[in-house]
């Protein structure tokens, strides 16, 4: 598991630290100072850091349900990126939810959520059959985007086209890297009914106006060029000329 830590304070790398001798896998933390909303440097990060050939994504704000990763790894394909559901959560309803509750399961258990506050008709935590999880899967309306709280790639993948555009903050960011993934021939794959998650509620005084029209900027020019690769990700600059087809390696620069 990889923790990437946009300028948070002292608190969550202590709980990190009470946490990673608990854990059966390793636990590898990456943080940097505060200076802004910087989530997509952190993410590049997490990248270089990560050991495995497939990559799930989530955000600190979300609680998977218990099936999650297992969701992901079963529907995996070559090619492909898969695009996960999610339910937000009230403000008051994200307070209620312990630590208790999350280890229990209750936090994704829709009857529970129900009986404390839920409100909204959440249609994908009441499905439990596979072949209905399935059959929906197929025929939403919804076309698969990349959310940073539910999606996954192989890693060769988000290397071929470097990962987040460094220069995006909060508006869209994660919806960039998803066109980019198209771009580069890389179809995504609706699992919105498979792999859960929800989100909880909280304030969001990071976010200014200007931010999405930056981000929405940079998007437009990423499809309007059908861009694939950017110069502001993982390695800085042009795309590196293709290695030849019999080089084993899938090492990455440092990032500099």
């Amino acid at each position: 598991m990889i923790v990437v830590d946009d300028g948070s304070g002292p608190d969550p790398r202590a709980r990190i630290g009470v946490l990673r001798p608990t854990l059966p896998f390793p636990l590898r933390h990456f943080w940097h100072p505060d200076e802004g909303y910087r989530k997509c440097t952190a993410m590049n990060r997490g990248i270089e850091l990560a050991r495995g050939d497939y990559l799930v994504f989530s955000d600190g704000d979300c609680v998977p349900r218990q099936d999650f990763l297992a969701r992901h790894m079963a529907l995996r394909e070559p090619g492909r990126f898969l695009s996960g559901g999610y339910c937000k959560l009230p403000m008051a309803l994200s307070h209620r939810i312990t630590r208790e509750d999350i280890l229990a399961g209750r936090a994704t258990d829709y009857a529970w959520l129900a009986a404390n506050g839920l409100e909204r008709h959440t249609f994908k935590l009441r499905l439990r059959s596979a072949a209905l999880r399935n059959v929906f899967n197929r025929i939403t309306p919804v076309a698969p985007r990349f959310h940073g709280h539910n999606s996954s790639a192989w890693k060769r993948d988000i290397l071929r086209v470097n990962g987040w555009d460094e220069r995006m903050q909060y508006g869209g960011q994660d919806l960039e890297l998803g066109e980019r993934l198209e771009n580069a021939g890389i179809r995504g794959k609706t699992i919105r009914y498979s792999a859960i998650c929800v989100h909880l509620d909280h304030p969001r005084g990071y976010r200014t106006p200007d931010m999405r029209v930056r981000c929405s900027a940079i998007r437009a020019e990423t499809r309007r060029s059908r861009a694939s690769w950017t110069p502001f990700g993982i390695v800085p600059g042009p795309q590196p000329a293709p290695r030849p087809a019999d080089d084993p390696t899938d090492a990455i620069p440092a990032h500099g």
